[in-house]
C-alpha cells in the first residue's frame, strides 16, 4: 500500500461580508476525480480574513450565522488595524481568526465522510468580495491501476 500526497485547487468568487459558500462538491469533485480511495482531505483558505468549517447548509442558519458574529465581533467596533491601515476589515481578520482557515475531512471510498446535514462552508468575513484560493490537500490511498 503506497500512500500518496497531492495538493489542488479551485478559485471561490465571494461577495465579503460574511458570504457563506457551500463547497462541498467542490471538494468531493477533486477526490473522486483524482482516484483517491480513503484518506483525509485537508481543506485550506488562503486569506487572513476568511475561514472554512462545516454546518447544516440551510436558509435558517445561513441567515443565523452572521448573526452570530455579529454579536460577538462586531464590525461597528473599533479595532486597531483599522487605524493601521484604515481598511475597516479588523472585525473580518478576528472573526476568521477565531472561526479558524482550515478543516480536515476524512473520506472512504471516494466519499467525504459527512454527516447527513453536514457540508463545507466557506465563509468570507472581508468587507468587500473577494477571489479566495481554497487549496485541498489529499493524502491517502488511490485506486490501482
Amino acid at each position: 500500500m503506497i500512500i500518496t500526497i497531492e495538493t489542488h485547487s479551485f478559485n471561490v468568487k465571494t461577495k465579503g461580508n460574511c458570504d457563506i459558500i457551500d463547497i462541498t462538491n467542490a471538494v468531493e469533485k477533486i477526490v473522486q476525480e483524482n482516484h483517491f480511495i480513503e484518506g483525509n482531505a485537508l481543506i485550506f483558505v488562503a486569506g487572513s480574513t476568511a475561514a472554512i468549517t462545516t454546518i447544516e447548509y440551510e436558509p435558517g442558519l445561513i441567515k443565523d450565522y452572521p448573526k452570530l458574529f455579529d454579536k460577538i465581533i462586531p464590525e461597528s467596533e473599533s479595532y486597531h488595524h483599522n487605524f493601521t491601515w484604515h481598511d475597516g476589515n479588523g472585525h473580518s481578520h478576528l472573526r476568521a481568526a477565531l472561526q479558524k482557515s482550515s478543516l480536515s475531512v476524512p473520506f472512504k471510498n471516494s466519499k467525504l465522510l459527512l454527516g447527513t446535514w453536514q457540508q463545507i462552508i466557506l465563509v468570507d468575513f472581508d468587507n468587500r468580495s473577494r477571489n479566495r484560493e481554497v487549496i485541498v490537500q489529499l493524502t491517502g490511498i488511490k485506486e490501482t491501476e
